[in-house]
This record gives structure tokens, sequence and C-alpha cells, in this order.
């Protein structure tokens, strides 16, 4: 069995279009598990492919925390990341109502919306004794429900397993286990002695996934949390039962695609993106970043871009931004538009060393050559920032910028090409 392409055939047409590939093209990658849309009819989100030969995509994370629950905050957040040119919006809420919340943001939301179910669960147990006390029926209810309010792609964290709780525990890593939900399922694993239950019942998973029309995110509940514990035994067999379950996934006809690292050095990040789509036979690859270094708090949005520059040049599809108050705090609704220019920078010049994209960069080059400021600024990637930086300095000449002022390189140089 393949993945049925037929309850995406408007989608797949938008897509193409989008993307300037033929449908038949576009509809043999999502057959063959290279492509995703996540598009939960109950939503109804705008069309957005993900995978190979497409263009690199980029979500933003949104959602309330226990020590703050300003929902027009976190709508805020969701319009800002629309206007600004988003692919998706994660919900990650863990504060308030949280059924209430993610209702709102898939309403005011054309983007695909994805959640972490087992967040709400785990939260939902830990208030009434202990999240270790949760049952496969606590779970599974839990994805019914965000399949129901319309949730379009579900983080489900299936690869650790009894065995690879097993090998973390005899791998000698910094951080331990940095995901919140790879480290409820942790706990769940140690303290029942019982497999995971996402793993054990899959096939009830994939039942539900092909019912409610949601894609799953296999997530790296293993990523490695600082660069010293990059591709390490725990995060590798973490991966290899991710290629096991992409194949089942497949042969249910359910659209998959695979969560990866994390804190991850330069020197190593080509290597994670090609084991990833030689184990998981060219799966969608999504990733945290990576970021590059530990040592940046309140920019690693910078670290964060400098890793999905690079990841994504090696053929990672989908960039899950990072802000500036990673590792520090909930952002604000401006961490949010930071971390997300970031990533669109990062996934923007990665398509361009794909061979994408490279038209906007000459229609950019060719403004500043006329002095034209209009042409510039419809080119920005951030339009309001540009004109806001122009307009803050002051010069006489119309043409120029207070950098230069009357000595504009450009200026002089065609004045004197004129006269040859």
């Amino acid at each position: 069995m393949v993945v049925s392409v037929e309850p995406y055939v408007e989608q797949i047409k938008e897509v193409a279009r989008k993307e300037g590939l033929e449908e038949s093209v576009l509809a043999r990658r999502v057959r063959e598990g290279r492509v995703v849309i996540p598009f939960n009819p109950v939503h109804g989100p705008r069309a957005c492919g993900i995978g190979e030969g497409l263009s690199v995509k980029v979500n933003v994370n949104v959602g309330t925390s226990r020590d703050r629950v300003e929902v027009e905050e976190e709508l805020e957040k969701v319009r800002l990341s629309m206007e600004y040119g988003a692919d998706a919006i994660m919900d990650l809420s863990t504060g308030g109502d949280i059924d209430a919340i993610r209702r709102k943001i898939i309403a005011s939301c054309h983007l695909p919306v994805g959640t972490v179910p087992i967040y709400q669960t785990g939260l939902r147990m830990a208030r009434q004794g202990a999240l270790v006390d949760m049952d496969e029926d606590d779970i599974f209810n839990g994805i019914v429900q965000h399949a129901k309010d319309g949730v379009d792609f579900m983080t489900v964290h299936c690869g650790i397993t009894k065995e690879a709780v097993e090998r973390l525990k005899r791998t000698p890593r910094v951080t331990d286990v940095v995901s919140r939900g790879g480290s409820f399922l942790v706990a769940w694993i140690l303290h029942n002695g019982e497999e995971n239950p996402l793993y054990r019942n899959f096939d009830y998973l994939l039942d539900l996934a092909r019912e409610h029309q949601f894609a799953l995110s296999l997530g790296d509940g293993f990523r490695p949390g600082c660069i010293n514990d990059a591709t390490d035994a725990a995060q590798v067999q973490e991966l290899l039962n991710l290629g096991e379950l992409v194949g089942r996934s497949r042969r249910a006809g359910v659209q998959t695609m695979v969560e990866g690292p994390g804190h991850v050095p330069i020197d190593q990040i080509a290597a994670n993106v090609r084991l990833e789509k030689s184990v998981c036979d060219g799966a969608p690859f999504y990733v945290l970043g990576p970021l590059v270094t530990d040592i940046a708090p309140g920019y690693d949005h910078i670290t964060g871009a400098i890793g999905g520059a690079i990841a994504a040049y090696h053929g990672a599809d989908f960039l899950c931004y990072v802000t500036p108050a990673e590792h520090l705090s909930l952002p604000t609704p401006q961490d949010v538009k930071d971390g997300l220019i970031a990533s669109k920078i990062a996934a923007h010049a990665a398509d361009v060393a794909r061979g994408r994209g490279r038209d906007r960069d000459l229609r950019m080059s060719t403004a500043r050559k006329a002095l034209d400021w209009p042409g510039m600024y419809r080119e920005a990637i951030d339009e309001k920032k540009a004109r806001e930086y122009r307009a803050r300095g002051t010069t006489e000449e119309s043409e120029g910028c207070s950098m230069c002022g009357d000595v504009c390189a450009i200026k002089i140089v065609k004045e004197y090409l004129k006269r040859e």
C-alpha cells in the first residue's frame, strides 16, 4: 500500500503550481512518502508541501506556559507568523485551557497546524497524581481529540522503546533527555517497565491517522540537547526505530515525516541529514535548528539559522525556527518574528544554493544598481524593517542612504559609465 493521493487532489494542484512542478511528479512523491501535505479537512489549511524537490519550509512554535497564559498574545504570534511567511504553526501550549487555546489557534490560522498531544495528556495526569500513571487510553484519547479539532500534523514519540531507553542508560550523555515528550515516555517506561504504548500500538495510531487524515511527525525524543551529545548511540538507536516506523506508515498509506536534532556541531550536520535520508528512505526531514553551539543564550535564533541553512542545503526539508528566547523564557511576539525571519533567511539561502529562488536575489540586485528603493523594499524579506532602517538615517541624496551619502559607489560608477 502507498499513500493515497485521492484526498489531496486539490492540494497537490496548488502545491505543484506554487513550486513550479508537474502535478504528476508531485503526486508520485506524495504516494512514495517523500513529500507530505499536512491537511486535516476539519481545519482545511492552505496547501503546503514538505519534502523532496520542494522549497525549504519553516515552522513557528507558539503556545502558552504555566507562568504565562495570554491567549491574545499567542494569537498575535500566529498573526505575525502568517504575515512574515511561516509555512506551518505548532501549538505547544501547556498552560490555561489548552483545548480552548488550540481551537482558537486553529480557527485563526490558515497554515497547517501541528501539536504534541502527549504534552496535554502528561500535564493532566501530573495534576491528578503522576504523569507516569497515564495509560494507553489516556494517550490515544488525547490524539483523537486533537484530530477532531482539526490538527493537521502531530508529533508522536514512537521511536522511544524499552530497548532505546536501555541504550540511553549506557550512553554517556551530558544533558540526558531534553525533549519534553521524550522525557514523559522515558519516565513512563522506567516506572512501568512496559513498552512505549505509541510503539506497541503503532498500527492503531496509523488507523487513527488514516481515519482523521492527519500526518505523523515522528518525534526525536533523544535529540541531543548539547553539541557534546550529537550523533551518539541513543540518538542513532531512536532514528533506526523511526526508519522502521516510516516503512510501516507507508505500507498503511499514512503521510509521515521524521524529526531531527537538536544541537549539532557544523561538522556533523551533513552526516545527520544523510543518515536520516538513508535510514528513513527519503522521508521528509524536520529539524529543530540545528543549533551549532551551546554558548549563545539570547542569540540562539542565529545559532539555529546557521545550522538550519547547512542542514537544508544538505537535504533537510522543514526547519523549526528557534527564537532569541530559546533556553531562557517563553518568547514574546517580537522574539517570534525575529526567530522566524532568521529561519526564513536560512531556508532561502539553502534554496538558492540548491538552485531555487535566485531570481528574487537578482531582482534585489537589479533594484540596488538602479537605486530603486521601492524595488528593493518589495524584495526584502522584512520590508518594514528595511524601510525603518533607511528612514532613520538622514541624507541629502534622495537616491542614496546615510551610509555613503554623496559618495555612493553605485552612483559614481554609473555616472562615469554613462560618459563612456
